[in-house]
């Protein structure tokens, strides 16, 4: 079974995970997980942006659900790179778990979908950034083999872009 398609299995904890690729309907249920992430009143998911994202051969919004709700998502953006040849590399962004489901193996069937994405695109790496005070999810990120000792991420967002 490809990647793409919907993938299950038990946690440790029993909980059956379902990963698959988010669709409009779910917009609500994930702009709501994203509240929970960042403290942000310019949240806006959009049905017509998640149909977008699901033609992109390139980007990847996945959800894990429990029971038929959407408790996680994640996304994941496969770059084009010139450093090794015909290799892309994977950038992971706006990965959440919903607070009452945290710690049952949700958040772990993300990444681990992931990276087999990731494999199946022969990429050189996955990247991503966290919050500097999101102390929990920096652990949640080293259990999966991410490691910040090596690099050092740097982020300028739009209100910061020049002006012409």
């Amino acid at each position: 079974m490809s990647m793409s398609e919907t993938q299950t299995r038990q946690t440790p904890q029993e909980t059956l995970v379902v990963i698959r690729e988010a669709q409009a309907t779910d917009a609500a249920v994930i702009a709501a997980l994203y509240r929970s992430l960042v403290q942000d009143v310019h949240i806006n998911v959009r049905p017509e942006r998640l149909q977008a994202i699901a033609s992109d051969a390139n980007t990847y919004l996945f959800v894990g659900e429990v029971d038929g709700v959407v408790c996680g998502a994640l996304l994941l953006t496969i770059g084009l790179d010139a450093m090794y040849g015909s290799q892309p590399f994977g950038v992971v962004e706006n990965v959440v778990v919903s607070e009452t489901r945290r710690s049952t193996g949700i958040g772990s069937r993300l990444m681990e979908h992931v990276e087999a994405v990731c494999r199946e695109h022969d990429c050189s790496k996955i990247m991503l950034l966290s919050a500097a005070a999101r102390v929990q999810a920096h652990r949640f990120f080293e259990r999966h083999g991410f490691a910040s000792a090596g690099k050092r991420g740097f982020v300028k967002y739009r209100r910061q872009f020049q002006h012409p």
